[in-house]
């Protein structure tokens, strides 16, 4: 087993703190082994080990995710309707 020689200091808020810790320990973990978790998948992956959501997508985001899902569950088809079509009266214009 490798020395453990290195230390992080972390200055977080409280509240986010008490929240992580919280979650961990109900999975058993503290908070040392989830960060000790993170960084591990951090070099197993080669980057952050999960995506990173920078905002709220806008709405010709979400209405190209819902077609795809649509087109991938081979709801919506090309001789059928449009997307437009199908969203009128989902979506505010």
């Amino acid at each position: 087993m490798a020395n453990k020689t290195a230390t992080i200091h972390l200055r977080i808020e409280p509240d986010l703190k008490s929240e992580a810790a919280s979650i961990f320990k109900s999975l058993g973990l503290t908070t040392t082994d989830a960060i000790k978790i993170f960084l591990h998948q951090a070099v197993i992956t080669g980057g952050l080990p999960f995506p990173v959501i920078t905002g709220k997508p806008n709405e010709a985001t979400i209405r190209a995710i819902l077609e795809a899902d649509l087109i991938d569950k081979k709801i919506l088809k090309s001789d059928t309707i449009s997307v437009d079509e199908f969203f009128k009266g989902f979506v505010d214009e």
